[in-house]
């Protein structure tokens, strides 16, 4: 199946809504795009069982004021089953790090691994044999 992508003619900023295969997205950016494609290449490899964009939203019900809930980018299921989430993020605003402090500290069972501008440059590097990197 041909990747494909659909950009929002009026937007400044790389958003659109990708197929990367057969799954589509809205991604907000070119590395929430590439993440996408990233994941999809481990789970052709047979390295990840699944993997889903933004499926769960996490709520954080003490809290009053201020953040109070959290999705995160992506959600991957590992081959045994379990399953972690993903948080794309090329740089880390004041209201980032507290959805993901108050992740820790509501939910601290479940796994958020950042994809931060160190590690993307690390996937990047071996973007050549990633079918769909670049969509966006």
């Amino acid at each position: 199946m041909q990747e494909r992508m659909k950009v929002k003619p009026d937007s400044r900023s790389k958003k659109a809504i990708v197929s990367i295969g057969g799954k589509s997205f809205f991604a907000r950016s070119s590395w929430e795009a590439n993440i996408g494609a990233y994941l999809q290449f481990l789970r052709d490899a047979g390295e990840i069982d699944d993997w889903a964009h933004e499926p769960e939203e996490f709520w954080f019900e003490k809290v009053k004021r201020g953040t109070r809930s959290y999705l995160p980018d992506f959600k991957v299921w590992k081959n045994d089953g379990s399953f972690y989430f993903i948080e794309v993020k090329g740089y880390m605003d004041a209201r980032s790090k507290t959805k993901l402090n108050r992740m820790k500290k509501y939910y601290p069972h479940i796994e958020v691994q950042l994809i931060d501008s160190k590690r993307y440059r690390e996937i990047k590097k071996g973007s050549k044999s990633i079918k769909a990197w670049g969509l966006l």
